[in-house]
C-alpha cells in the first residue's frame, strides 16, 4: 500500500529497480538517517506527571479478574476489592470470573458471577440469543495480525468485536472501583484523580499491549489526550515488586513447608535478599505462564531485568482443553460440539464442576474425583445417540474414567493427573531451558505466583526439576500477588530501572553501497550515487539491556519540502543481528508517523530528530524539528489496520 503522503523517494526506487525487494514494494520510504546515535538520558529525572489521589490496578485475567487500590497518601495500605456475590464452592472469591454477557441486541448486561448466573438461569430457547463470552483474553495472545477489528466468538457462535468486549469489561471495572472509592471517601470520586494500571502478560507483543490501551480509551477509563493516566504493567514484574517486599509470615517456603523457616516472622524476604541477589518469578495464570529474571540493586531496591521475559500459552486452561478432549474421546466430538451450542449454559455448568475437582488434584491423592454431569448432558446425549451416557463410558476404552451410580463421572487420580501433564510438561521444559542460560545462574529464590501456582501437582513438578538449586517461595495470597504488585508499580513506575528488549527493532534505510560488503542485488544507482537498499538500521537488539528513560535517537528528512507526514515502517525480528529487512526472520510490525505539517521551515534541509524509548512497558516515540526546535507529533502504531 502506497499513499500520497509517503516519500517520493520510493517511487523513484520502485521505478528504477527491475526486481524490487519485498520491503520496497511494500512501500518503505527510502530514508537515509543523518545521525544514528544512542543517548542515555539522566534516568533519575523521570518526568512527574499530574499528581493522582489514588492508584487503581485492574488484573484482567484469562479466567478471573479483579481490582485493588491504594491512596497515594497511604501507599503501604493496599485495598483489594469488595467481596463478590455468587462465589463457587471451593474457590476463594477475591476475584470474579472473566465472563461477560451481552443482551440479544449486543448491549452490555453483566460481568463475572452475575453474568454467569443470569445466563445460567435463562431458558435455553432464550439463552441462544444472548451473547456470553469467557476466557476471551487469550485471543489477544494467539491472534497473529491483531487489529482494531479482530473478532471473538460468543458461546452461541455469534461474532462480536474484541475491542467492544474488552472496553465493556474495563468500563465495568471503572464503575465498580469508582463506586467503592466514592463510598470510601463519602462523595463522588472523580475519575481524573485516579491513575489506572492494567496488567498484561510480559510475553505479550506490542500489538496486544496497544490493543488494551485502545480498549481503555474506548471504555472511557482514560482519554487519548491524557495517555499517562493509564500505565500498562507486566504481570510478572508486578508480582516481582510485591514479592521482594514480602514478610516471611506471608509466604510458604516449599523446601520446608513452613511459614517461618528459621527467620523471625517480621523479617523481609527482602531482608534475606542482599545486594545483587537474583530471583525468578514464575507467573502461572489461567492463559499464560510468564517467566521473569530480576536482580535487586540496593540500597533503593531498584530492579534490573537479567534476561528477556519468556513463557507461553501454558496456563491452567490447558487442563480444561484436555478435559474437553477426554469428553470428545468418550462421547464423540460431534456430540460435544453440538452440546456446547445447543445447551451452552449446561456446558458452563459442567466446566464449573470440573474446575472445583481440578483444584482437588494432588500428587498423593488416592481416592477418585467425582464430576457431576448436568442432567441436560445425560438427557441430550440419549436423544443424540439413542443410548445412555453409561453405555458410552462402558464401550469407550478410556482407562480410569467410570460411571458412578449417582450420575457422576468418576475419575481415578491418574486420569486427572494425565490432564495436567501436557501443560506442566511445557512449563517444566521452559523452566529447564531458562535455567540453562548463562544469565540465569545463582538464582536464590523462585517465586511461584498466579492462580495456577496453587496446584500441588505443579509445585511438586517444579521442586523435582530444581532439586534444591533455588528456594521456591509461594506468597499466601498467591492469586492477588499481581494485583497488589500492580498497585505498587502504579505508585512508583520507576522501580524497574533496566529491562531487556524482547525483540530486535529497526527500520529499513539506504546506505552507501560498499563493493564486496553489500550484495549486488541490493545496488541502487540514483543521481550517480550508488546506494544499498533494504539495510536494517537496528534501534535495539533482542535481549539488549535498556534503561528506563534511555532513548534511541535518529534524524529523518522529508523527501520534499511540501511533505506533510513522514511514515516510516518499523520492523522486528527474534534474531539478534539482522542485516537486511528482506531477511526471512524480519517482520513489519508497526509504523512510525511524524506529522510535520505546520512546522514550515526556512532551512534548506529539514531535520526531524526522533527519540524512541524502549525501556518502559510500552514503546514510545517523540520528535523535534531541529531547525525550529518545535515538537513534531510522533506516534508509533503496532496494530495492523
Amino acid at each position: 500500500m502506497m499513499t500520497e503522503k509517503e516519500t517520493a523517494a520510493e517511487k523513484i526506487i520502485s521505478d528504477e529497480m527491475a526486481n524490487p525487494s519485498p520491503a520496497k514494494s511494500m512501500g518503505d520510504p527510502g530514508i537515509t538517517p543523518l545521525s544514528p546515535s544512542h543517548t542515555q538520558n539522566d534516568t533519575d529525572q523521570v518526568p512527574t506527571g499530574p499528581s493522582f489521589v489514588v492508584v487503581v490496578a485492574i488484573d484482567f485475567g484469562t479466567t478471573s479478574s479483579g481490582y485493588a487500590y491504594a491512596f497515594t497518601k497511604e501507599p503501604e495500605c493496599i485495598h483489594t476489592m469488595r467481596r463478590w456475590e455468587g462465589g463457587d464452592p471451593g474457590v476463594s472469591n477475591q476475584k470474579t470470573p472473566t465472563t461477560i454477557l451481552l443482551t440479544p441486541d449486543r448491549k452490555f448486561h453483566s460481568f463475572g458471577y452475575a453474568a454467569r448466573d443470569f445466563y445460567h438461569d435463562l431458558d435455553p430457547s432464550e439463552s441462544k440469543h444472548w451473547l456470553y463470552l469467557e476466557k476471551f483474553k487469550m485471543k489477544l495472545h494467539t491472534t497473529a495480525n491483531l487489529s482494531i477489528d479482530t473478532d471473538l466468538h460468543a458461546a452461541n457462535g455469534k461474532r462480536v468485536k474484541a475491542l467492544d468486549i474488552f472496553a465493556y469489561a474495563l468500563a465495568f471495572f471503572k464503575e465498580q472501583a469508582l463506586k467503592e472509592l466514592s463510598d470510601q471517601t463519602g462523595g463522588d470520586f472523580d475519575n481524573n484523580d485516579v491513575r489506572w494500571v492494567i496488567t498484561v502478560p510480559a510475553i505479550w507483543k506490542m500489538p496486544a499491549k496497544q490493543f488494551m490501551r485502545e480498549a481503555a480509551y474506548k471504555s472511557g477509563l482514560v482519554s487519548r489526550e491524557n495517555p499517562e493516566q493509564l500505565i500498562i504493567a507486566l504481570e510478572p514484574e508486578a508480582a516481582s515488586i510485591y514479592c521482594r517486599k514480602l514478610r516471611l509470615h506471608q509466604m510458604v517456603d516449599l523446601g520446608t513447608k513452613t511459614t517461618q523457616n528459621g527467620f523471625s516472622p517480621t523479617e523481609n524476604v527482602g531482608g534475606s535478599m542482599t545486594q545483587g541477589d537474583r530471583y525468578v518469578v514464575v507467573d502461572c495464570g489461567g492463559g499464560t505462564v510468564d517467566l521473569t529474571v530480576h536482580q535487586i540493586r540496593l540500597p533503593e531496591g531498584h530492579l534490573k531485568e537479567l534476561y528477556k521475559a519468556s513463557g507461553g500459552p501454558y496456563g491452567s486452561i490447558g487442563i480444561d482443553y484436555e478435559f474437553e478432549k477426554l469428553l470428545c474421546k468418550i462421547f464423540g466430538q460431534d456430540f460435544i460440539d453440538q452440546f456446547k451450542i445447543k445447551r451452552p449454559a449446561a456446558w458452563v455448568d459442567l466446566m464449573i464442576a470440573f474446575e472445583s475437582r481440578k483444584r482437588a488434584a494432588a500428587p498423593d491423592r488416592t481416592n477418585p474425583l467425582n464430576i457431576n454431569l448436568p442432567f441436560s448432558f445425560i438427557d441430550y446425549y440419549k436423544k443424540f445417540r439413542g443410548h445412555s451416557v453409561e453405555h458410552a463410558l462402558r464401550k469407550s476404552n478410556v482407562d480410569f474414567v467410570k460411571w458412578s451410580s449417582q450420575g457422576m463421572l468418576r475419575m481415578n487420580p491418574d486420569a486427572m493427573n494425565a490432564l495436567f501433564k501436557p501443560t506442566i510438561d511445557h512449563i517444566i521444559q521452559h523452566l529447564t531451558e531458562l535455567f540453562e542460560k548463562p544469565e540465569v545462574s545463582d538464582i536464590k529464590f523462585l517465586f511461584l505466583v498466579g492462580g495456577f501456582a496453587e496446584s500441588p501437582l505443579l509445585q511438586q513438578a517444579i521442586q523435582n526439576m530444581l532439586q534444591g538449586r533455588s528456594r521456591i517461595i509461594i506468597p499466601h495470597d498467591v492469586g492477588l500477588t499481581i494485583l497488589k504488585g500492580a498497585v505498587l508499580f502504579g505508585l512508583d513506575p520507576s522501580v524497574i530501572k533496566v529491562r531487556r528488549s524482547p525483540l530486535t527493532y529497526g527500520v529499513g534505510v539506504l546506505n552507501r553501497f560498499v563493493e564486496g560488503k553489500h550484495p549486488p542485488e541490493k545496488l541502487l544507482v540514483k543521481d550517480g550515487t550508488r546506494w544499498c537498499t533494504d539495510v536494517f538500521d537496528t534501534f535495539i537488539a533482542t535481549d539488549q539491556s535498556v534503561a528506563l528513560g534511555e532513548s534511541v535517537k535518529r534524524s529523518y528528512t522529508p523527501a520534499k519540502p511540501s511533505q506533510q507526514v513522514i511514515v516510516i515502517h518499523v520492523y522486528c525480528s527474534e534474531k539478534e543481528s539482522v542485516g537486511f529487512i528482506s531477511e526471512s526472520s524480519v517482520k513489519k510490525c508497526g509504523t512510525l508517523r511524524l506529522d510535520v505539517s505546520g512546522t514550515k521551515s526556512s532551512a534548506p534541509r529539514r531535520e526531524i530528530q526522533t527519540l524512541m524509548q524502549f525501556g518502559d512497558t510500552e514503546i514510545r516515540a517523540m520528535a523535534v524539528d531541529v531547525s525550529t526546535g518545535r515538537t513534531v507529533k510522533a506516534s508509533i502504531d503496532f496494530l495492523s489496520h
